[in-house]
């Protein structure tokens, strides 16, 4: 946070701590007991989980425009929305991202990228069609709050463990199902009883740090809603454009909600209706109500 204007948030950086803290306990016991459970077959599984994990953090600002069909944008192409972003990192004193747009009618935004200076910021031509300047300052200020506050890469990193233990969840199901259970009886019950333990130990980790990243990911959400309205001062027209694109959400086709959901974590609101985000307790957001109402406080504060 040190460099840039966004309002610090110590129980943010706390957090993030925390859950990187966690995931980091969670990933050496899950390592260690595969090492042992898998008696000298894991390391080459290792060896390719590191692989991908190393592309997908540092590839990752790549890796989510290309799975969102963004694609980077010129101020000729563009002129209105990188003149917001010029502003907001003038105002904020950081350095400016990359510019995308995503060809999509589904209102929404997000930031991506390992640091501040490989970050890209990506507006959906939806999103664009249906808020004015004012809420979309608004929006690309609370994306920047994600980049300077780093917890988009804590987001990458920390997703990371839950998928690849869920893939070694299903990868040991398969197994046991297609033959890791079969002939030999005698000499596959070790084997047999190692693997249900790895199966085991993967589908806990990857419950846990499932709860960890939306723990964190609703938190960040409220921080940027908060660090983007006192970086603006403007909250009530960040609070327009969260109930404009809300209440878009219910008219966007499923399918295309559904394409966007993998995406959740990283978007300015999630891909879906109000009544379906509301009741979703495991949301990587917050509801709607709290943080309107967190920007409503934020408003009268500003207003004294």
């Amino acid at each position: 946070m040190s460099g840039t204007r966004f309002a610090p948030d110590r129980g943010l950086t706390s957090r993030m701590v925390a859950t990187m803290f966690m995931i980091g306990l969670l990933y050496v016991v899950f390592v260690g007991a595969l090492f042992v459970l898998l008696r000298g077959a894991w390391p080459l599984v290792a060896v390719i989980a590191g692989g991908i994990f190393i592309a997908q953090f540092w590839f990752s600002d790549k890796i989510a425009t290309f799975s969102m069909g963004a694609r980077e944008v010129t101020s000729q192409e563009y002129p209105e929305l990188h003149g917001a972003v010029d502003r907001l990192c003038a105002l904020a004193d950081m350095p400016k991202p990359r510019v995308a747009v995503a060809d999509s009618d589904v209102p929404n935004a997000f930031a991506t990228g390992r640091n501040a200076n490989n970050a890209v910021i990506c507006a959906t031509t939806g999103l664009l069609r249906r808020l004015e300047p004012e809420e979309l300052e608004g929006v690309l200020a609370h994306e920047l709050s994600h980049v300077a506050h780093k917890d988009v890469a804590v987001m990458t990193i920390a997703g990371f463990l839950g998928v690849m233990a869920g893939f070694l969840t299903r990868m040991g199901l398969q197994f046991g199902l297609w033959g890791g259970f079969g002939d030999r009886r005698d000499d596959r019950d070790d084997e047999g009883l190692a693997l249900l333990v790895v199966i085991a130990v993967s589908a806990v980790v990857y419950a846990v740090s499932f709860l960890l990243t939306r723990l964190l990911s609703r938190y960040r959400e409220l921080s940027a809603d908060r660090s983007a309205a006192l970086l603006t001062g403007r909250p009530s027209a960040l609070a327009s454009a969260l109930t404009k694109v809300t209440g878009a959400m219910g008219a966007i086709p499923t399918r295309d909600l559904r394409q966007a959901e993998p995406f959740n974590a990283f978007y300015f609101a999630p891909a879906f209706s109000a009544r379906q985000t509301a009741s979703n307790l495991l949301s990587t957001h917050p509801t709607l109500e709290q943080r309107l109402d967190q920007l409503g406080r934020i408003s009268a504060e500003l207003g004294r």
